[in-house]
């Protein structure tokens, strides 16, 4: 099956953070790909990427990148379709100078920003936004969150089962 999404990182270092992405479109059976380009190192190979998406159809574009985070506003300025920019976290400002690179983006070209080394919620928009045209997608995306529902409401009634002996002077 043709990939519809694709996860981009700048760096194989990011692997990490962006696998998150890769595991929930799994789980969701949405057929993605995932490759590192670099707006720096591969700039050429960046805009190929950007100006053949569409036509090979791609829906969706989940763009990871830390530091100047320039990856996810080259892809958005060479395509149609939407980019979802994760900011990595890196080791000097803690992924805030990768959150302000993503955010910034000129009018006219929107990338939408998830929280730093936020993969997985980037995958959730990308498959909100795919479910909007896909009713078994949209299905199972509502049984994921009805999953989380679940979960917090059990994590709930086991701690009124915790019990505490309070002392009094």
């Amino acid at each position: 099956m043709n990939p519809i999404v694709s996860i981009i990182m700048g760096s194989t270092s990011d692997l990490p953070v962006m696998e998150k992405a890769a595991q929930f479109l799994n789980e969701m059976e949405v057929p993605f790909e995932i490759n590192a380009l670099s707006a720096h190192r591969t700039p050429q190979a960046v805009e190929t990427f950007a100006r053949e998406a569409a036509p090979r159809g791609l829906k969706v574009i989940i763009a990871g990148a830390g530091m100047a985070a320039a990856l996810p506003g080259v892809i958005a300025a060479g395509t149609t379709l939407p980019v979802i920019g994760v900011p990595v976290k890196g080791s000097t400002l803690d992924g805030v100078d990768a959150v302000l690179s993503i955010l910034q983006m000129p009018p006219g070209i929107p990338v939408a920003t998830v929280a730093i080394n936020g993969a997985l919620n980037a995958a959730i928009l990308a498959v909100q936004m795919l479910a909007l045209s896909d009713q078994g997608l949209a299905d199972r995306l509502s049984a994921y969150k009805t999953g989380l529902k679940q979960k917090i409401e059990k994590a709930n009634a086991e701690l009124a089962e915790v019990k505490y002996a309070y002392k009094t002077n």
